[in-house]
């Protein structure tokens, strides 16, 4: 069951009203992508701080204004809940745009940055929520190296 403004795990309590509502949106897109609650939680949690940081007045208003039926509902996507990506390895690899970091098996790129230390660091951050490993490649697509958990 999706979580709301009134029941909501109590972790988020003494978030501010924008984080908390953010946090709760992110846990629940996460639990509906496979990820359990013990691992949602946190995750979500420190993404819906670090969205308050970077958020705009406005992207923070739009959050407050959100109801317990925004909250609670999800666009139905079957192409973003690929739960049996969670158990697989962070690649980061050459691209065109400069360096990407794709799951394995996975259809795109979760992000792309042009620094390649950038796309190692987020990687690694993707690989440590999911306790994962982090394949670096080189420029040529070959293995540069292997990060285990």
């Amino acid at each position: 069951m999706p979580w709301d403004t009134g029941d909501y795990p109590s972790s988020l309590k003494n978030l501010d009203t924008a984080t908390r509502k953010k946090a709760i949106d992110i846990a629940n897109a996460m639990i509906d992508e496979g990820y359990k609650e013990g691992q949602a939680i946190p995750i979500a949690t420190e993404q819906a701080k670090e969205w308050y940081n970077n958020a705009t007045e406005k992207e923070i208003n739009q959050v407050k204004q959100m109801s317990d039926n925004d909250l609670r509902s999800r666009d139905e996507d079957p192409q973003s809940s690929r739960p049996e990506l969670l158990d697989k390895g962070e690649h980061v690899i050459p691209h065109e745009d400069g360096w990407a970091v794709k799951t394995q098996d996975a259809k795109q790129a979760s992000d792309v940055f042009s620094n390649k230390q950038d796309a190692i660091d987020r990687a690694k951050e993707i690989a440590a929520n999911k306790q994962t490993t982090v394949i670096i490649h080189k420029k040529d697509g070959s293995i540069q190296e292997k990060l285990t958990k």
